[in-house]
């Protein structure tokens, strides 16, 4: 028998519709039924590639002694936070206070009158162990706890109240001040984030490595050496067994300190980020073979198992997959690893000696058994190696790699058990498009495509982003999601910033195709990319904006941030970047690309507003907002470049990182180009290489 969740659009939110428990969504409805029956709420966040969910799934959530406790006891809630990071961010931070680490699932109990949290916690198990409490033993503590301590349970409240209000309340400066020793320590203290190994997991943090890359063309005293640092991380990234090295893409993170054994989710976040990283590496001079084939086959597994016929792209894959029709539970990385007995019966001696060359394989395996495979070394990979790769696709896929085509999504564990696949049972794809994640992808194609002059990767990100312009708006309004053809959920911070950012991206891209037609990614110009820009920028403004404090808040005020007759516990404005980055630093730097690319000096003032509102907290906690420190770069380094089509081709392969280049109307006579450092222009370049200095010296002049 299914509960309320069976008719949800959310495939997370669907994955709990046969539990015993009594699941509601976040709606009034459930606030008020709360508030009736006096029952605290269990509010239970997640996402659909979450291992640790999907585990709490089958087992505390499908516990029906628990589920019994449960909906006698409490009211239950299921989000799903890629439906509303804004719930997401309020509750996340509330547990990391309360507990001091925070992750998913998010598990928090709330009193129904103010939705104040007073517990919390991540995975519980249905008996005692990992160190933590058996789940049915916590829910009947809390609830004597909620029914005899009101007033500990009140005062506890409040300091959670405290806490998210102090944090929502940035302190604006007066002005941006100055800003050279600030970006330095930023830059120094950033650097170390990426350039020191720590024990435990791995994650790609490109925010960061971007801001240590971008940095690295400055001169300053550092402990660190930045040029290498973000060197290494593109090399981790690509040579890692975080990267699919037979299907192409970038799992979540790995398990350990050496890029090995990755948590097997792919998310479309991640990849779109990190192909912009290692195709401006490859810009800046780090033209390293690996880089260019993971960029190749990352594009081929989009177009392949996460492009919809419409031209969006989906929104993740699970880490686990069924290994036999006949299997109860899926296993972790299935679909992904390789068992030495598999592999020496797949290859020819000689192929296998090849393979481990490169990987590392060996019969005992990395990962329970099982080998994931991991470059050894840098540089291009063997043409024996190579063939050996192509066998564990057919393998895996049950097709040819250079066919190209559809590898069609498993959209629930019923469709991938009973699907007749002729390879490997793939994970299970959430197929939702996400306005933000998108976004990230579509400028990560155009970043490549200008890089690599590939305009198969351009057409690609055009298509999803003429799908958004064409499908997210309702009544004047972006939507945040779409479901299979359906808009849903107004859009928040995030998807406003990086849609900006994407349609800059391709503005500048479209330029460097200006030369060939018959390579541009539509048929409209580039200019038509920037109307856009302007047009949704002026949207971001009008509802998210403060006047009162500066940048921008993660949610409008006429949206859906109220419920039960009460707005969020805060409004926050968003400024910590974790693994996509915070929308205010993006929107701060869109700003600084939109003063120059249109001449309107309003942009430069909101700019200035965005990094004057967050001051303080790049001087408290720089760790915390590399993106607001890129946006300072910007600040201080901006660049405009007019040029001629065929100097816009050319400089398509540079890297520069705080220009933005427009195709020059009018330029004086014998002039090739035209470089404008903030509000004033240098001379004209009379040839190409005085232009090529010029900008150069631009992006590390002294302010």
């Amino acid at each position: 028998m299914t509960n309320r969740l069976a008719t949800a659009k959310s495939l997370y939110l669907r994955k709990h519709a046969e539990n015993p428990i009594d699941w509601w969504d976040w709606s009034d409805a459930a606030i008020e039924t709360a508030r009736r029956q006096n029952k605290p709420i269990f509010l239970s966040i997640g996402y659909s590639s979450c291992h640790w969910c999907t585990v709490m799934e089958g087992e505390a959530f499908s516990n029906e002694s628990i589920a019994q406790y449960m909906n006698a006891n409490f009211l239950p809630i299921k989000v799903d936070r890629e439906e509303r990071p804004d719930l997401d961010s309020i509750y996340m931070q509330s547990l990391q206070l309360m507990t001091g680490q925070g992750g998913w699932p998010l598990n928090v109990f709330l009193t129904p009158d103010d939705l104040v949290p007073f517990y919390g916690g991540t995975y519980f198990p249905v008996e005692p162990r990992y160190g933590r409490p058996g789940f049915l033993q916590l829910l009947q503590a809390i609830r004597r706890y909620y029914d005899g301590e009101k007033g500990k349970l009140e005062a506890f409240k409040e300091e959670i109240l405290d806490y998210l209000h102090q944090g929502a309340a940035v302190a604006k400066a007066e002005e941006v001040g100055a800003t050279k020793d600030l970006l330095w320590r930023g830059l120094d203290v950033n650097t170390g984030i990426i350039a020191r190994q720590t024990p435990g997991q791995s994650f790609p943090m490109i925010p960061y490595a971007q801001l240590v890359l971008q940095g690295s063309r400055l001169h300053f005293e550092s402990k660190y050496n930045l040029k290498q640092a973000s060197a290494q991380r593109g090399l981790d990234l690509a040579n890692g067994g975080i990267f699919d090295h037979v299907g192409g893409g970038f799992h979540r993170y790995t398990v350990d300190p050496t890029w090995t054994v990755p948590h097997f989710e792919k998310m479309l976040y991640d990849n779109g980020q990190i192909l912009e990283y290692l195709a401006t590496l490859w810009a800046d001079g780090l033209q390293e073979p690996a880089f260019d084939r993971a960029i190749a086959l990352t594009v081929q597994w989009l177009e392949r198992e996460m492009t919809a016929p419409s031209g969006y792209f989906y929104a993740a894959q699970d880490a686990d997959s069924f290994a036999t029709p006949e299997a109860v539970e899926p296993e972790e990385g299935h679909f992904y690893v390789w068992s030495y007995t598999e592999l020496a019966a797949i290859l020819t001696p000689e192929e296998l000696k090849a393979l481990q060359e490169d990987f590392t394989v060996t019969s005992e395996g990395n990962f329970e058994n099982s080998n994931v495979l991991q470059r050894r070394s840098n540089g291009s990979l063997s043409p024996t190696t190579e063939a050996a790769l192509m066998k564990m696709f057919r393998v895996r896929y049950g097709i040819e790699p250079e066919a190209g085509g559809v590898f069609p999504p498993a959209r629930n564990n019923q469709e991938a058990k009973t699907h007749n696949w002729p390879g490997r049972i793939p994970p299970v794809t959430d197929t939702k498009a996400i306005v933000a994640w998108n976004a990230l992808m579509i400028s990560g194609l155009a970043k490549a495509a200008s890089v690599f002059s590939r305009s198969s990767y351009l057409k690609l990100a055009a298509r999803a982003a003429d799908f958004i312009l064409e499908n997210q708006w309702v009544d004047g309004r972006m939507q945040r999601l779409n479901y299979d053809g359906v808009p849903a959920v107004a859009g928040q911070a995030e998807d406003y910033a990086l849609l900006i950012k994407a349609l800059l991206d391709l503005h500048q891209a479209s330029l460097s195709f200006l030369q060939n037609p018959s390579d541009a990614a539509s048929d409209s110009p580039p200019s038509q990319w920037l109307a856009q820009a302007v047009q949704v920028q002026a949207e971001f403004d009008q509802y998210l904006w403060s006047d009162e404090l500066g940048g921008y808040f993660n949610t409008a005020v006429d949206s859906s941030s109220t419920v039960g007759g009460l707005p969020l516990m805060v409004r926050e404005r968003s400024y910590t970047d974790s693994a996509i980055s915070a929308p205010n630093g993006v929107a701060a730097t869109n700003l600084m690309r939109l003063a120059l690319l249109t001449e309107n000096l309003e942009y430069l003032d909101r700019a200035a507003a965005t990094l004057q509102a967050f001051r303080s907290i790049m001087e408290a906690s720089p760790t915390a907002c590399p993106t607001l420190f890129s946006a300072l770069d910007w600040y201080q380094h901006c660049t405009l470049i007019h040029t001629t089509p065929d100097l816009l081709a050319s400089l398509s392969g540079q890297y520069l990182p705080t220009a933005v280049c427009q195709l020059a109307d009018e330029l004086p006579p014998g002039a090739v180009g035209l470089v404008c450092e903030g509000l004033s222009c240098k001379e004209p370049a009379t040839t190409a290489e005085q232009l090529l200095t010029q900008m150069l010296n631009s992006q590390t002049r002294e302010v």
